[in-house]
Parts: C-alpha cells; sequence; structure tokens
C-alpha cells in the first residue's frame, strides 16, 4: 500500500514506515500530523485517483526532527564588470515518519 500526497509544493510517494524529509513545518519532535492532501491511494489491486484529492483520505506521520539539507553556492556574475557576488543557502527541511495510511472513500 502506498500513497503519493502533497506537501510544501511537491509530491511524495510514502509508504508505511518510511522516512521522508519535507519543506519546513511548523510542528515540534515527537507530535502526529496529519497529512489530509491525498492525490492517490493504491492498495493490493485497487487504486484511487483524486481529483484533485481523494476524499477523507488521510497520512499520520510523526515528526521525528529538523534537518539542514546540503549547502548551495549563488554566484552572480556580469562579465566585463566587475560585478561579481556570491552567497550560499542552506533549506531546512522536517523529517517524518509514516506511520498509517487511511486510504478515505473512492
Amino acid at each position: 500500500m502506498y500513497a503519493v500526497v502533497e506537501t510544501g509544493g511537491k509530491q511524495y510517494k510514502v509508504t508505511k514506515g518510511q522516512v521522508i524529509d519535507v519543506e519546513r513545518l511548523e510542528a515540534e519532535p515527537g507530535r502526529t500530523i496529519e497529512l489530509d492532501r491525498v492525490l492517490l491511494v493504491s492498495m493490493d489491486d485497487k487504486t484511487d485517483v483524486g481529483n484533485p484529492t481523494v476524499p477523507e483520505a488521510k497520512v499520520i506521520a510523526r515528526v521525528v526532527g529538523e534537518e539542514k539539507g546540503d549547502k548551495i553556492i549563488v554566484f552572480k556574475y556580469k562579465p566585463k564588470t566587475r560585478y561579481r557576488r556570491k552567497t550560499g543557502h542552506r533549506q531546512t527541511y522536517t523529517r517524518l515518519a509514516i506511520e498509517d495510511i487511511i486510504p478515505g472513500r473512492a
């Protein structure tokens, strides 16, 4: 059984017991949250596709903690004008452990 959920403007294919990193959520570690934007739920031989979401479907996840992603370098450069700007960025992610997938109704 798996589901496709949307959070933070991105879509994730999740299964029970999986750990994923999503865009930062306002939740403290140890708390359980419900992801209710479920776009698809697939059970053994049945697949429910939402329009745009599957009604009453939820994914229950537990917040493990926050992590920082890899540093990326942003470098702006214009030739022949001595213009150079170098900055960096590290995105903050929330780590979620998927505990349960509630299929909802078709």
